[in-house]
Parts: structure tokens; C-alpha cells; sequence
């Protein structure tokens, strides 16, 4: 390579690097804020947020980048380039050229404004006051909209959205894939609703002591590969993952009194998207490319690790001893078999992280077409709790009591994260066209995990995944893993399977 062309690809690097520690000095603000920052500091901590993510946007549109990703991106240029120094130019390239259309005070406007928003949804959740939220709700559509405009419709509004957390995602795709679907799962469902068969479960709804929950939640962690080392596990009022770097990579779960499963597998969920983090090659740190390459893919791993591994029977086979060990109790009459069924019954529910794997669908395809109404026919904020209710009347044949259990229920809107909820049906769908693989390349798979060895799956899975971090993209990694593109009849076979042998259709 040039001697000129190495010295630009140093500064480019070094600007790239000074970014990402922006970025990680954010998400360090942003999890002390969701695990227990003084109240009173929230508003004052939104705002320096907003000014600090400024201040790193302003970077990535700054005349210095767009010098370095014009210059580097040249074919010429490209072509002298190391495969991760290409993407990493690509992945910048894409963020100035979107970023620069936003003026920098409506960023930093947005930042303050959605950091402040989720603060305020934990109250409005507690309090069952979407009324009170509404204000801010709104504002945060109004501004999503703003910035569409900014960022250049596709084929629709909601398209735009999309593209962020799964790119060359389309409405055309989604709408296919999720009919495909529905076509397989709500016969299933049918199915199983007529078989009169329901699993024994009123055991799971007990006095369940917090800290044996945290106690069995942290062993589940370290058996699946999870580095204490390099994360540590928090409570918050809804579970979530954060990825500072592979080296510290935090996760937070909710715990319930009455609810023995509910922390269980959002720990396993949240240890999915952590085992991805932290085991990203090092030497994609600071680059911007140490991070997944979509949610989609993220995803995958969360529902891989609650669902597949998890919720399987050979799981509980190895763990339920120890389950059982602790709450006597509770669990002393209960045998594996029952416990086993009891964790994957199918039920309508209205709590989307506490559905079975079947329904966890529906709910998935309820959020997204709220979403494409909200920006595709301009649904007013004020109508989601009706809109909510309506559809999960349909979907489910039943309606929230309260907007607490209704459309207030997630975190993400508080955030702005439109579109990404049709990350978690992808992630179930990638999620099982993998473990076709896996099962293929891994004959031992269900031993392994009866038998409580965990890491030669994690190994498998930071072989074809994780190491990669954003360096392949989701097509690329389905394509080398699979040999196909995403196939939603992965997901269908995998649960009719699942579901014809509990309840015996």
C-alpha cells in the first residue's frame, strides 16, 4: 500500500476509534441511568447525553470524515485495503451520508428528548399513564417522522425505519415472510387451542425468593459462557443487553415474586446478545464494526439461547435438579416432564417477553403493523392504546385490562426504536434455520446439552458469528451458515414439532 494511502487509513482509523469511545462512554451513562442513577439526576443526565451524542454525530459528519470515506472509497483505493478496513470505510460512508442531512441541534434535540422519554415511561408504566406519556410519545413520532424526511423515503416511510436495524429489509419482504408464517403457525395454533389438552403450570405462579432467582439466573450464565470477567448482571424494570466493548458487556433482568420463569429466560435472552458482544475479534475494536451486524442476527442469538437451548427438554434434563434444590417448596412435587411442559404451554397472553414461542410471533406482528400504520398512514399517537387493544382482540382473543399491560408494556417506542421490533420473528426465524445447521454439523448437540456442556456450542457459534461482528452482513452470514437465504418454514417446522409432541396433536 501507498505510504499516502497508509497514512489517511491511520487518521481515518484514529477518528473512527475517538467515535466509538463516544459511544461507549454513552452506553456506560445510559445503563447507570436504567440501573439505578438517582431520579433526580435523570433530566440532567438526559441532556448531558444529548450533548455528548452531539458532539460524536458531529464527528462522523465532520468535513474530516467525509474527506477520509470520499478518498478511501475510490475503487482504487478500496482495492489496496484490508476485507475489514473496506468494511469499516462502507459502514462510515453509510452513516455520513445518512447523518449529514440531519441538522446536528435536531440530533442533539432528539438524544436529550428520548433519553428523558424512557425515564419518564418507567413512571407511566408503574402508573399505568399513558395519558401523562402521550406528550412525549408524540414528540418522539413527530421528530422519527422529521428525520425520514431527512434520511430519503424507499419504498415507504416505514422502509426507511427498517433499513436501520436490518438493512435491505422492506414492508414487500416482511409482509411475505410473516404471511408465510401466520399460514403454518395459526393452524398450529388452532390445533393445539382444540386439542383440550393444557399442561399442569399453576406451580410457576408461588412466592419465589429473588435472590435464589438471582442465584440460578448467574449458574445458568456461566454454564452458557457468559464472562463475569467481562460483564456483570443488574436489575432493571425491563431486561435489556449492553455492549461497551468485548471486555465489558453488561446485562440487566426483572425479577418477580410470583414468576419463576420470567427472570430465568430473560437472563438466558439478554446472555444471548452478551455472548455475541463479547465475543467479537478484537481486532474489530474501533472500528465500528465491533458490534452485531444486525438486530435481526442479534436477535437470533437471544432467542437461540432462551428458546432453543433453554426451553429444551434435554436442558431441564441436566438443570432442573438444581431448580428444584433450591425451591423445594415450590418445585419438590413437580418432575422434570411437568416442569418441561408447564415452560412451553401455549397460551394467549398479553405480556410479549413472558409469551411462548408460538405466540411471541403474533405479538411480534402486532407491534410491526401499529408501526406501519403509525408511519405509513400517520396513525396518531393518542389512538395506539385503542389500535393495541383492538389488535390484540384479533390476534389473540384478548385485551389489556390496562395500557400498563397494553401499549405500555415495552421500552423500546420511549427510545425510538421504530422498526425494530420485527428483529425478534427474524431472530426466531434465523434462529432456526441455524440450528438446522448446527444440528447437521453438530450431531452431539442434544447430548452436549444434556449432559450441562454448553461451550462447544458457544465455540460453534462464535466460529460462524459472533468473531464477525458488522465485518459480514446478514445475508452474508445466513448464506455461509445455512447455504440459503432467510426461510421462515425452518421456524414452523421446528415448532410444529415441538408442539405436536406435548400436546400429543
Amino acid at each position: 500500500m501507498e505510504q499516502n494511502v497508509q497514512q489517511v487509513v491511520n487518521s481515518f482509523k484514529q477518528l473512527v476509534h475517538k467515535i466509538t469511545s463516544y459511544y461507549e462512554a454513552l452506553g456506560l451513562l445510559g445503563w447507570d441511568l436504567r440501573t439505578g442513577a438517582p431520579r433526580k439526576g435523570a433530566e440532567l443526565r438526559a441532556e448531558t447525553i444529548g450533548i455528548l451524542a452531539t458532539e460524536a454525530f458531529k464527528l462522523s459528519i465532520s468535513e474530516e470524515m467525509g474527506g477520509y470515506v470520499e478518498f478511501l472509497s475510490r475503487p482504487e483505493i478500496a482495492e489496496q485495503l484490508s476485507e475489514v478496513d473496506r468494511r469499516s470505510v462502507k459502514e462510515c460512508k453509510a452513516e455520513y451520508d445518512r447523518s449529514l442531512k440531519i441538522p446536528p441541534e435536531r440530533f442533539q434535540k432528539y438524544s436529550s428528548l428520548t433519553t428523558h422519554a424512557q425515564t419518564v415511561w418507567e413512571e407511566a408504566k408503574h402508573n399505568n399513564d399513558f395519558v401523562g406519556f402521550e406528550p412525549l410519545l408524540r414528540e418522539i413520532v413527530d421528530m422519527k417522522r422529521e428525520f425520514i424526511d431527512y434520511w430519503g423515503v424507499k419504498e415507504t416511510r416505514y422502509d426507511t425505519l427498517l433499513d436501520m436495524y436490518e438493512p435491505d429489509m422492506t414492508v414487500a419482504k416482511l409482509d411475505a415472510v410473516f404471511d408465510r408464517l401466520k399460514s403454518r403457525l395459526v393452524p398450529l395454533l388452532q390445533k393445539i387451542q382444540q386439542s383440550g389438552y393444557t399442561p399442569e403450570h399453576d406451580f410457576l405462579k408461588q412466592n419465589y425468593d429473588l435472590q435464589k432467582q438471582e442465584e440460578i439466573g448467574l449458574f445458568l450464565l456461566k454454564q452458557m459462557g457468559y464472562d463475569f470477567e467481562a460483564g456483570r448482571l443488574d436489575e432493571s424494570e425491563h431486561p435489556f443487553a449492553t455492549g461497551l466493548n468485548p471486555g465489558d458487556v453488561r446485562i440487566t433482568t426483572h425479577y418477580y415474586p410470583d414468576d419463576l420463569l420470567s427472570a430465568i429466560f430473560s437472563s438466558l435472552h439478554e446472555g444471548g446478545h452478551a455472548l455475541y458482544e463479547q465475543n467479537i475479534s478484537t481486532d474489530l475494536v474501533g472500528t465500528g464494526l465491533a458490534t452485531g451486524t444486525s438486530m435481526g442476527i442479534h436477535e437470533s442469538q437471544s432467542r437461540f439461547w432462551e428458546n432453543v437451548v433453554g426451553r429444551s427438554r434435554v436442558f431441564w434434563d441436566q438443570y432442573y435438579d438444581r431448580l428444584q434444590q433450591l425451591f423445594p417448596e415450590q418445585l419438590g412435587t413437580v418432575n422434570k416432564e411437568q416442569f418441561y411442559q408447564a415452560a412451553n404451554r401455549v397460551e394467549n397472553s398479553l405480556i410479549r417477553i413472558e409469551a411462548d414461542e408460538l405466540t411471541y410471533n403474533l405479538h411480534i406482528i402486532i407491534r410491526y403493523e401499529i408501526e406501519k400504520m403509525l408511519f405509513n398512514e400517520n396513525l396518531a399517537v393518542a389512538d395506539l392504546p385503542k389500535v393495541w387493544n383492538a389488535k390484540y382482540k384479533e390476534y389473540l382473543g384478548i385485551e389489556p385490562p390496562t395500557d400498563a399491560l397494553g401499549v405500555l408494556q415495552d421500552v423500546h417506542w420511549s427510545g425510538g426504536d421504530f422498526g425494530y421490533f420485527a428483529s425478534y420473528s427474524l431472530g426466531n426465524m434465523y434462529a432456526a434455520q441455524m440450528t438446522h445447521t448446527m444440528r447437521k454439523e453438530l450431531p452431539q448437540f442434544e447430548e452436549w446439552i444434556a449432559a450441562g456442556n454448553l461451550l462447544p456450542i458457544k465455540e460453534w457459534l462464535t466460529d460462524k458469528i459472533y468473531r464477525f461482528g458488522k465485518s459480514k452482513t446478514p445475508s452474508e452470514l445466513i448464506m455461509d451458515i445455512t447455504g440459503e437465504e432467510l426461510n421462515p418454514d425452518y421456524l414452523a417446522d421446528y415448532l410444529e414439532a415441538k408442539y405436536a409432541d406435548i400436546y400429543k396433536l
